[in-house]
């Protein structure tokens, strides 16, 4: 964990309630507390006795990609910062994804649903800069509520996307386009983990965790969740749990 100071850049509307959110560090130390995708930074705002936690979509040597969507005040307010202004952030949060071959095997798949997807495409980008094999799945409610899809389809990978009403890709749910024998990596919303864990061509994986969160780096204890291995921290062993590990 690092504490850090980034500038707020630019933002880009991706949906109807999600923006693309750009933050510059002042040197290439502020994103190199960033060790893998996954992780989440801690952001403080003006006014507000809680920091907001975020997971990261993307980072590069001085720039750190956020994807966010309006859940409320806090994130309004982060959404409607001035260009220019200095953010407090605690970067380098949390455990992320092993995306090693030994753990993830030969064609993994990366199943995200809804704002999920951000962590994924920051984990996909480096998977391929690795020069590793694997498979898109990507479910969400409408076309309206989709993001990110040109930025995964750019990395030229196998692709399947699902929504509700079938207005892009298949008409139905990320569960649909999990196959046979699958190693997941996957984050979303907890009811649509929950649905990729129980299916039984699930064989391993990993699951990112959301969870409300006070300090954001383990003192408090308050997103503890019950795991197979006693109580663990989502903002400190988590957010990313092993599929045996999980107990619902």
């Amino acid at each position: 964990m690092k504490k850090c100071w980034f500038t707020w850049e630019r933002r880009r509307r991706l949906s109807r309630d999600t923006w693309e959110l750009v933050l510059t560090g002042g040197t290439s130390q502020d994103t190199a507390a960033i060790t893998a995708p996954g992780e989440f930074v801690n952001i403080a705002l003006p006014g507000r006795y809680l920091r907001r936690p975020i997971s990261v979509c993307d980072w590069t040597k001085y720039h750190l990609i956020l994807l966010v969507k309006e859940a409320g005040e806090g994130t309004r307010e982060l959404i409607d910062t001035v260009p220019g202004t200095r953010l407090d952030v605690l970067a380098g949060l949390g455990s992320g994804f092993d995306f090693s071959p030994e753990t993830v095997g030969t064609n993994p798949v990366l199943a995200g649903g809804g704002i999920g997807a951000a962590p994924l495409y920051g984990l996909a980008k480096r998977m391929k800069e690795a020069g590793q094999a694997f498979r898109i799945a990507l479910g969400f409610r409408s076309e309206e509520d989709a993001i990110y899809v040109e930025e995964f389809s750019a990395l030229n990978c196998p692709m399947e996307i699902a929504t509700e009403d079938g207005s892009l890709g298949a008409k139905g749910f990320v569960t649909d386009l999990i196959p046979e024998n699958a190693y997941v990596l996957a984050c979303g919303p907890t009811p649509m983990l929950k649905a990729v864990h129980s299916l039984p061509q699930v064989t391993g994986g990993q699951f990112s965790f959301e969870a409300r969160m006070a300090c954001g780096f383990g003192a408090c204890v308050g997103c503890s969740i019950q795991t197979a291995g006693g109580p663990r921290r989502v903002c400190k062993e988590g957010p990313v749990f092993r599929k045996e590990e999980i107990i619902w």
